[in-house]
């Protein structure tokens, strides 16, 4: 028998790759049986989410979806990197819900952020943060995801966007030699295309063609691996470059918004790795940035380790809409 659930709403985290499911408590703020799925081309988001809901034996009457791509108001939804769809006005009404919210999935994962605790994050340099100036958060996964938040009246707002569609800039010789073999592909070469799983593989592929070498058909994972474990030098190079362009997207976006309260960094890519990165010229591209540099040497970096800052964040923002504390 289905039990429905008025302190509990669902939530979901769909990126490009894979679909997270959860209940939120209302009034603890708590993540209650998440479940993760790998998209496949021909799902439906509606039967994944009736899916769900029946193997938890409950009912619920409103619902987050943080989602990857731009929210614009539109009744129609649509993914930018894989075919997921939907229309808000079918999910109201096939699952009877009185609120959906949907909001982009970066947005989801800064309300996260005013609630992590010491254990959900690592630190990588930088003074302490002050909460009187904005925040910054990124981070690569199937694509680059770029959010902020301000402080209004002792409340936190999300400033939602499209910031991994923003060009890269190149500093040095070998940089720019990447970018003219990526631009043979992509032809405008956005940030994206070199801070996601599929920009380590681009990055790689340049790499080999610059060197001279055959081409291969590598995976993120396989890349990674091969770097951590100095086996293939291209893939070390290919690792190092990637988190050097992490640290210099990241400190534009620190100095756009001047965000003193602390840059955090979000996504599946960068936590496999979190000793590597550390040691990377990471931090030293952060904070290169001229005149500026002095200001950047201040920000705080965070690494986020929380298993599901988008989901938490979903249950935030859903429970901020409703008006509940």
């Amino acid at each position: 028998m289905t039990q429905l659930l008025t302190d509990y709403a669902l939530v979901t985290d769909i990126g490009g790759t894979n679909a997270r499911f959860a209940l939120f408590n209302i009034q603890t703020g708590e993540l209650s049986a998440i479940t993760k799925i790998e998209i496949d081309p021909d799902h439906d988001l509606l039967t994944l989410i009736k899916n769900y809901i029946e193997s938890q034996s409950v009912g619920i009457n409103s619902a987050c979806i943080a989602i990857a791509c731009p929210i614009d108001g539109t009744d129609r939804v649509e993914m930018t990197n894989n075919s997921l769809s939907f229309s808000r006005s079918q999910l109201i009404a096939a699952l009877n819900l009185k609120r959906l919210e949907v909001i982009n999935d970066f947005t989801a994962v800064s309300f996260s952020v005013p609630q992590l605790t010491q254990q959900d994050y690592v630190k990588i340099d930088g003074g302490d943060p002050n909460e009187q100036f904005p925040i910054a958060i990124y981070g690569a996964g199937t694509g680059l995801g770029v959010s902020h938040l301000i402080k209004y009246n002792n409340q936190w707002i999300s400033l939602s966007g499209e910031g991994g569609h923003v060009e890269l800039p190149m500093t040095n010789e070998i940089e720019d030699k990447v970018l003219i073999e990526m631009r043979k592909k992509y032809g405008r070469v956005s940030a994206e295309r070199f801070l996601s799983g599929r920009g380590i593989v681009n990055i790689y592929n340049a790499l080999l063609s610059i060197h001279n070498r055959p081409q291969q058909e590598l995976t993120p994972d396989i890349i990674v691996e091969r770097a951590l474990t100095n086996s293939c030098n291209i893939c070390h190079q290919t690792l190092t470059l990637f988190c050097t362009f992490m640290g210099r997207f990241g400190g534009n976006l620190a100095l756009t918004l001047n965000t003193q309260g602390g840059v955090y960094i979000a996504g599946g890519i960068v936590p496999r790795f979190i000793e590597f990165f550390k040691a990377s010229p990471f931090r030293a591209a952060f904070e290169n940035k001229g005149r500026m540099s002095y200001l950047l040497k201040k920000i705080p970096v965070y690494l986020i380790t929380h298993s599901d800052p988008g989901l938490l964040g979903a249950g935030i923002y859903l429970r901020n809409s409703l008006n509940l504390k």
